[in-house]
């Protein structure tokens, strides 16, 4: 794990560089005046499924997908 120490102002100009490096596994340390006052970190990430991912001849929905179940008409 490689840590990148830098200055606030740098931090605020470069963000996207350093995201970039985050992305990559890297950690930011931000210091004001020679102190450290904030780290970025990569987020623990969960796998989803791509946006549209649903579309396409690999899925079917039937039309009644959303009526009722006849097991619950008589609470209906």
């Amino acid at each position: 794990m490689n840590t990148i120490q830098v200055g606030a102002f740098e931090a605020k100009t470069h963000l996207s560089k350093l995201l970039d490096a985050v992305e990559q596994g890297s950690h930011v340390l931000i210091t004001r005046h020679g102190k450290a006052i904030a780290e970025i970190v990569p987020t623990k990430t969960r796998k989803r499924g791509k946006f549209g991912c649903a579309k396409g001849p690999g899925f079917y929905m039937a039309p009644d997908f959303d009526e009722p179940l006849e097991e619950f008409k008589d609470y209906m």
